[in-house]
């Protein structure tokens, strides 16, 4: 998964779960991982990071 994608991913993820989002990723990563799908993990990881860095801005 590209930049590009992860922000557009990370972005409808947060409009539809608002605070709950980087949880919602993270919960994907750990299934994935679980599953043995490491790249997919690393994607969701990716796009939790992105969330995350979304929030901060948001609140400073």
């Amino acid at each position: 998964m590209n930049a590009m994608q992860i922000s557009e991913y990370a972005q409808s993820l947060y409009r539809a779960h608002g605070d709950r989002a980087e949880a919602e990723a993270a919960q994907k990563a750990r299934t994935c991982e679980e599953s043995g799908n490491t790249a997919q993990a690393e994607d969701w990881r990716a796009i939790q990071a992105a969330i995350r860095s979304r929030r901060g801005a948001l609140q400073g």
